[in-house]
């Protein structure tokens, strides 16, 4: 016994012993595991088992086969042809493929995991049908540094936020609107952007995220041509937003330090006003001359990169977080011959609203030739709440865009609407309702201990936000133009991991262009309204694919709900027209023209967006525009095909099994897909048409009896074998075909003699293959549980073979169904004794935290493989296999030696090896005692299908299947398809 050395990793990290009690079984099962590692490194793959090579022949208890002549099929494709040699060379060196039943397929490598570590992953393409497909990933190349949640997504937020409004035109809004309205106001625009923070949570935490921000995930949601107009409309939105920063800064400087003018200054004369003073302005050139400096030298900030950004931005924030403090101590400790000081009688008399005419400068003038009331107040203070798209917009420069978005945007925005809401009380009890409208910088005026501390804060908060719109819209550019949708955006393509130049350059040369013009009251409001365009676009792309629901649509924010997303889409839309109609119609139009110029000029891709998922539910009005090519892993759905006919017989009028509509149910997502149930009628079709369209009436009354959508099919064939080959390739159409075959294992062939069932089972399963179609058996069948049937436990992953994916995608099925919910999934990986299980165990969680799924990872250190007493059944089944395969063996020599004819099986010649069929038991053994061993307690197991040995017979075939199968109660054995079917992108 050396208990010491068999261990097993948790997923806690804990080691637990592994089968010490396994030493009676024969000495042929002491060979070690180790990982096959993959050639290519694009071979990526999932999870490796291996295999035992068991010594010789003579390690079979006693029923020995006997030495048969080894031949290779003709028609064997070359690899294939290959691994046959290494397999058969039993004496020399050789490089076998573990589990050896297995082999066939490519089988999965847990070390192709390692590159996910890397930063950069590399979004699959969207193949041509047929191709060989495989989640891959590129090696890591090299990046520059990432940044968290606090200085990548909340520091940037907070900053683009917090600008120059609050600071010059809050307490103004506070006098004209009164405490009761400003509220409403704070609230109102809040309300907007909180519900955009919640629609962009849920889709930035529903996959890995690239570059580009807010278009990357409209983009993906509502296609190229949408994405590509609303993204470009917020790059000019933030582009514009970084000169209307930086004049801000300016005029503030020059207002706090007038000798700094270089031209002299414009005067505004006050009348009808109690304070008969001037209010000043500086000159336009002045404006201009130090607009320019000043956005050429936060473009050198952006040129130095993150790292040079995330630098210098604490030295913009905390200024102005310490000007807040000042304000508020100010406040509070306000002297009566200042403001008013905090008193119950201003709060009250500042209550009520007080709109009126003003003049430009905003002072009260019943001569004035503007009038303010509630809808021009959200124009003026709307652009104060925007800017929780700035922590997005780097998305490429983030450690973790599934987590630091939601939680940075949320805070940021949670954080400022506080802080208004605050201040709009604080304001309205501090002052007057005269000194709240005269003094443009009631915020300095206020600030302890010296106002010069706010002029500080003004300057720092607006310089800093014109950083972040800075910093996002060159990256923004850049990301539409490496999606390679307009050739026209080419010049502006980066490598990643490099700062985008080119685009930071014109980014530049359009701020300094708004800057230059000086008189930003034209363009500022269409800032605004892209801004509000985007929002509306990310809350329509939540809206469309919550209400979808694909299977792909996994958030990891559980806060959102399609209704709050439409909600927020609206609020943008009332809030376009509130602050200006011919602004609105202006900017929708620049969206249009762009979403026409894309769709004439650009080139076509799929990114799986909700629209195609929409078409998919609409089935035939939709099948002409999802076409006949490949389904995108995110649009993908399980179309089953439930194949009806059970081995053996159903009671009358029962033309299905119970539990395969039950299983159907199971294969979907909130009910929704389709299946396709298919029975076999044996004989002539001119014969038995009636007969048909009567069982097929029957059938279609049993489903929906069954509340399981989906349709029936009978078909007429002279036998089972030929009657689902035509099936298999003529079911279907477009992408509405069957891409799962769903049928009973046949656990009832050796008990009733039902000899005909190999060849069947087997030329079933081999047609799959061939028509690249996916592959569920289910045993246990009976015992499969109904809606009403709780189920507790774990739903274990046997996962050895790549299938794009599947049974990842069925577990996570499962667990939606009622009777399923409260199971846990357990991904079971098997790793040599000395190679790294932590960091093999890390690299599936990784793997799985990518994908949006919960698993626990438990990675098995094999050392031996003994047999246990406790599983004598299993030793004993293993021991009647092993017998009933050598008497197949000699029935079969002993055939072919009276009929003078090579050896045959099934009416076709076979080759067999005996070193091979020992390997194929041993595998299939090994697997179920593990099962057994770390599976008791699982409500369903699932492991994969291997593919039937094309120089095996079937019933030798059979044999290793029920050895698998052996004393699992409920088992679902998946074999997937060259396809992918779920993704890590969003």
């Amino acid at each position: 016994m050396h208990s010491d050395k068999n261990k097993e990793v948790i997923d806690d990290g804990e080691d637990i012993e592994v089968a010490d009690d396994i030493n009676q079984f024969p000495t042929g099962l002491g060979r070690k595991y180790s990982p096959v590692v993959a050639h290519d490194v694009n071979d990526s793959a999932v999870v490796e088992m291996t295999s035992i090579h068991p010594g010789s022949s003579s390690s079979f208890p006693k029923h020995d086969l006997k030495k048969v002549k080894v031949g290779v099929q003709p028609n064997m494709a070359s690899e294939e042809r290959e691994e046959s040699a290494a397999n058969h060379n039993i004496n020399g060196p050789q490089r076998e493929s573990k589990l050896e039943l297995f082999g066939f397929d490519s089988l999965v490598n847990i070390l192709g995991l390692k590159s996910m570590t890397g930063d950069q992953i590399q979004a699959p393409s969207s193949p041509r049908d047929g191709e060989d497909v495989t989640i891959t990933f590129e090696q890591p190349k090299p990046t520059a540094d990432k940044s968290g949640t606090w200085m990548g997504v909340f520091m940037p937020c907070l900053q683009n936020i917090l600008g120059i409004i609050y600071y010059i035109r809050f307490s103004w809004i506070v006098g004209m609107a009164g405490i009761g309205e400003s509220l409403l106001l704070v609230v109102f625009c809040g309300s907007c952007t909180f519900l955009t923070t919640v629609s962009l949570s849920a889709i930035a935490s529903n996959g890995a995220m690239k570059g580009g921000g807010p278009y990357y995930l409209i983009g993906r949601a509502l296609g190229p041509e949408v994405g590509v107009s609303i993204g470009l409309c917020f790059f000019l939105g933030n582009a514009i937003a970084g000169a209307m920063y930086v004049l801000g800064a300016v005029e503030t400087f020059l207002n706090a330090v007038p000798s700094a003018g270089i031209f002299r200054e414009t005067i505004t004369r006050v009348n009808g006003t109690d304070i008969a003073e001037p209010i000043t302005s500086p000159s336009l050139h002045d404006l201009q001359i130090y607009g320019i400096v000043v956005s050429i030298l936060l473009c050198f900030v952006v040129f130095g990169g993150v790292k040079m950004i995330n630098r210098v931005a604490p030295a913009f924030l905390v200024p102005v977080l310490f000007s807040l403090l000042c304000i508020f101590v100010g406040i509070f400790s306000a002297r009566h011959d200042r403001p008013a000081g905090l008193s119950l009688e201003s709060f009250k008399n500042n209550w009520g609203s007080s709109y009126q005419m003003t003049n430009n400068a905003g002072i009260p003038d019943p001569n004035g030739k503007i009038y303010w009331d509630f809808n021009a107040l959200v124009g003026l203070f709307f652009p104060a709440v925007t800017g929780i798209m700035a922590g997005s917009n780097r998305s490429a420069s983030l450690k973790d865009t599934q987590r630091s978005i939601p939680v940075g945007t949320l805070a940021a925005t949670l954080t400022t609407t506080g802080l208004y809401l605050v201040s709009v009380l604080l304001f309205g009890a501090v002052s007057t309702r005269d000194k709240l409208l005269t003094d443009r910088l009631l915020s300095a005026t206020v600030a302890w201990p010296l106002p010069a501390i706010v002029y500080v804060g003004i300057i720092l908060s607006t310089l800093g936000a014109a950083l972040q719109s800075l910093t996002g819209a060159p990256r923004l550019l850049a990301a539409i133009a490496n999606d390679d949708i307009l050739p026209v955006l080419n010049y502006f393509k980066v490598a990643d991991g490099h700062e985008p130049h080119v685009a930071t350059l014109f980014t530049a040369f359009i701020c300094i262009g708004c800057v230059v013009i000086g008189n930003l009251d034209l363009v500022s409001p269409t800032s605004t309204m892209f801004y509000l365009v985007c929002y509306a676009g990310v809350n329509l792309s939540s809206f469309l694919l919550d209400l979808l629901d694909a299977p792909s649509w996994r958030p990891r924010w559980k806060f959102h709900h399609w209704g709050l997303s439409l909600v927020g889409a609206l609020l943008c839309i009332v809030i376009m027209f509130l602050i200006s109609w011919a602004f609105t119609i202006v900017s929708l139009a620049l969206a249009s023209l762009i979403y026409y110029y894309v769709s004439i000029k650009g080139k076509a891709g799929d990114w799986g967006d909700g629209f195609k998922s929409a078409y998919f539910q609409l089935a035939l009005r939709s099948l002409r525009s999802l076409g006949a090519n490949q389904v995108h892993p995110k649009n993908w759905y399980p179309i089953p095909l439930v194949f009806c006919r059970p081995w053996g017989k159903l009671p009358e009028n029962v033309p299905c099994h119970p539990k395969l509509a039950d299983f159907a149910n199971c294969m979907k997502k909130k009910g929704r897909g389709m299946s396709i149930f298919v029975s076999i009628i044996d004989g002539d079709y001119h014969e038995r048409a009636e007969d048909a369209k009567a069982a097929c009436e029957q059938l279609s009354t049993y489903i929906e009896y069954k509340q399981c959508e989906g349709v029936a099919e009978i078909v007429v064939a002279p036998n089972m074998s030929e009657g689902f080959r035509g099936i298999v390739q003529t079911m279907g159409l477009g992408n509405l075909k069957p891409n799962i075959i769903v049928m009973r294992y046949p656990e009832i062939w050796r008990r009733e003699n039902l000899t005909d069932i190999p060849a069947t089972f087997v030329g079933i399963i081999n047609d799959c293959i061939v028509a690249n179609k996916a592959v569920v058996i289910v045993k246990g069948l009976d015992e499969w549980p109904n809606e009403y049937q709780r189920q507790y436990g774990t739903i274990d992953l046997y996962w050895i073979v790549r299938d794009g994916g599947l049974m990842l995608l069925l577990s996570q099925l499962l667990l939606t169904k009622d009777s399923f919910e409260g199971c846990k999934i357990q991904v079971f990986c098997i790793a040599e004794e000395d190679s790294d299980a932590e960091g093999l165990k890390a690299d599936v969680k990784k793997f799985l935290y990518d994908l949006r799924m919960q698993a626990e990872v438990i990675v098995i250190s094999m050392k031996s493989w003994e047999a246990q007493g406790e599983q004598q059944e299993s030793v004993e089944a293993f021991s009647a296999a092993q017998q009933r395969v050598a008497s197949y063996l000699e029935e079969m020599k002993e055939q072919a030696r009276r009929d003078g004819t090579p050896l045959l099986a099934d009416g076709k010649p076979v080759f067999v090896e005996e070193q091979q069929v020992e390997k194929f038991l041993y595998t299939t053994l090994k697997l179920n005692l593990m099962i057994q061993k770390y599976s008791r307690m699982a409500a369903v197991v699932l492991v994969s299908l291997p593919p039937p040995p094309s120089n095996h017979p079937a019933s030798f075939y059979m044999e290793y299947m029920d050895l698998l199968v052996e004393n699992v109660p409920r088992l679902l054995i998946v074999r997937g398809y060259h396809k992918d079917v779920v993704t890590l992108f969003t």
